[in-house]
């Protein structure tokens, strides 16, 4: 397995991680013991950067890790968690808290729920209007400087948001979208990234499984039935945008999922794309993207299959658009 810095400041890890919200959340009912039979898979095959976050079926994805990652060398992995989004006991979403001293609960409750001393890159899921973002990386310093925290990460924040972020503390990495359809992050964000030395973990590459062609119309639990992207009027466009992009991936011999994030990891050397296996069969297709190489004439015919921009809705409903700091 390839290896990538997170910035001038944060860990090597895996050229390619995994997202293991979709073991717990999302996306429809999960299989516990294949979660963990996957997570394995991935550390076997070299993966070394694993996401979650504390909201993810309250919790449940952090237990899930800890029996996972129960035994292993805890120097060989890195585990990369998100906290401040509250939730009901409905599944419904309350909006983010990132206040300093919510910073420090999150964290000693993840610290618990995941089995470990520390975390290797925190970040605060969704900027919280309410609270100065200094206030919240300031938060987050006390836990580095405690030994809690080894380094700070964002989430979908806009370029301002980074720049004021960084000038408390050094930021390893923003996680946020980045895909064939989503590619709003190259107009500010990624330049500012570059200009400050911060690194990029890309999620979504597959967006949500419209690209692997491995999603379901009205799965029970499923949060794309209520996704703009993937609603009638929009879907079909995408999904022809997709078909496009397999017809390259077939001249070029490797699958569409494996196109899609080799095109990502393309990008910049600077950029690690998450993918949200649940499955090892999923997850035995994504591995090879990472020794995939694209020439100058297959981002071309890449560029031709889905222009950027050509994508149509929202990624996100958009009562969540609103907190998002770069669109689509």
């Amino acid at each position: 397995m390839q290896t990538r810095t997170l910035g001038k400041t944060g860990p090597t890890v895996s050229a390619l991680g995994l997202g293991a919200m979709g073991m717990s959340d999302a996306y429809g009912p999960t299989d516990r013991a294949e979660s963990v039979a996957t997570v394995h898979a991935a550390l076997e095959a070299g993966v070394t950067l694993i996401d979650t976050g504390d909201f993810y079926a309250m919790g449940h994805n952090e237990l899930l890790l800890a029996e996972a990652l129960r035994g292993r060398d805890r120097d060989g992995y890195a585990l990369s968690v998100k906290f401040g989004m509250r939730r009901g006991p409905g599944n419904e979403f309350g909006g983010p808290d990132n206040r300093p001293e919510s910073v420090k609960n999150f964290l000693a409750y993840s610290l618990t729920r995941l089995g470990t001393d520390h975390v290797d890159v925190y970040r605060p899921a969704r900027l919280d209007p309410a609270v100065p973002i200094e206030e919240t990386i300031g938060a987050i310093k006390d836990m580095v400087d405690a030994g809690h925290v080894r380094h700070i990460g964002l989430s979908e924040v806009d370029a301002a948001t980074i720049r004021r972020a960084h000038a408390v503390h050094p930021i390893a990495d923003l996680q946020i979208e980045y895909s064939l359809l989503s590619r709003a992050v190259e107009a500010d964000v990624l330049p500012t990234l570059r200009e400050l030395g911060i690194g990029l973990t890309a999620y979504g590459v597959l967006s949500r499984g419209l690209i692997s062609g491995n999603w379901t119309p009205g799965r029970p639990g499923d949060h794309r039935n209520a996704t703009p992207r993937f609603s009638a009027g929009n879907v079909e466009h995408n999904l022809a945008l997709v078909g496009a992009l397999r017809r390259v991936a077939e001249a070029k011999g490797c699958t569409v999922v494996q196109l899609a994030i080799a095109w990502v990891a393309e990008q910049g050397a600077d950029i690690v794309p998450l993918v949200g296996s649940r499955t090892r069969e999923r997850l035995a297709e994504a591995l090879p993207a990472v020794d995939l190489r694209l020439s100058a004439d297959d981002l071309a015919e890449i560029e031709e299959a889905v222009p950027a921009g050509s994508a149509r809705g929202d990624r996100y409903p958009s009562a969540h658009m609103a907190n998002l700091g770069v669109g689509n």
